[in-house]
């Protein structure tokens, strides 16, 4: 079987901390993954491993069958791969239809001087976008002025103007207030679910989150994979339970 997403074998060491020790995780298209685990689990090491920001010191990665892993990050980006970022990565001084016609264009890789960016394709995708992120009413207002789970939507929606077969989010709903992050999470997958065909890994915290909108979860702990499984297997398992959630530390 061909898996979108494979990893086998990958470590990866920083002086004596092990970031990554012998991960083997295999993804099917279409699904949603949710990463898990502590601060310094290894869920963003495996993240910029996959992206081309970080190398592993052994093993490789595989996309639909073919060997990313000495791959630059925006090459990999042009086989299909995109991600967001904890820290939305805006032009704070553009505004969101600009933000999101310069993605368009970098992805297009058609971002010039003698390549307009405002093509009518470019406005009809990138308005398309906004209208499934609930950002239509914000598309003229300059990003700098945009509150911050705003932004988290539109760097998701910039994401996705290349139309990626993979999406990494990167804790898209940190920095949100608890009444917020439900609804917003919400928007997130509802617009995700209209890229036909689009597999999706986001690194979460929130444990109930995970359990609405994950169709499997990966737990990790000290660099290593410690569960694999759909939601309600993998969160009652006694290692994610004491490492991840600290319930085991509270009975």
């Amino acid at each position: 079987m061909t898996y979108m997403l494979e990893a086998k074998g990958l470590g990866k060491r920083f002086g004596a901390v092990v970031a990554a020790a012998d991960i083997n995780i295999a993804i099917r298209a279409g699904e949603r993954v949710s990463l898990i685990g502590s601060n310094g689990a290894g869920k963003t090491t495996f993240v910029n491993m996959i992206t081309g920001y970080l190398k592993p010191d052994q093993g490789r990665i595989t996309l639909d069958g073919q060997d990313i892993t000495p791959l630059a990050p925006r090459t990999i980006t042009r086989l299909g791969v995109a991600r967001s970022f904890q820290i939305p990565q805006l032009y704070g001084d553009l505004t969101v239809l600009d933000n999101m016609l310069v993605a368009n264009a970098c992805f297009d890789q058609k971002l010039s001087f003698w390549q307009p960016a405002r093509r009518p394709e470019a406005i009809e995708r990138a308005e398309t976008l906004l209208e499934r992120f609930r950002l239509t009413e914000h598309r003229g207002r300059r990003v700098a002025e945009l509150p911050g789970g705003v932004r988290k939507l539109l760097d998701i929606a910039m994401a996705l103007t290349g139309e990626p077969k993979l999406l990494l989010l990167d804790e898209p709903t940190s920095g949100v207030s608890a009444d917020e992050k439900f609804p917003m999470m919400a928007t997130i997958m509802a617009a995700l679910g209209q890229e036909a065909g689009t597999t999706v890994l986001f690194v979460e915290h929130d444990m109930d989150i995970v359990e609405r909108h994950a169709s499997r979860v990966v737990a990790f702990y000290a660099g290593r994979v410690i569960a694999d499984d759909i939601p309600a297997i993998a969160l009652a398992t006694d290692d994610v339970r004491r490492y991840v959630t600290g319930e085991l530390l509270q009975e």
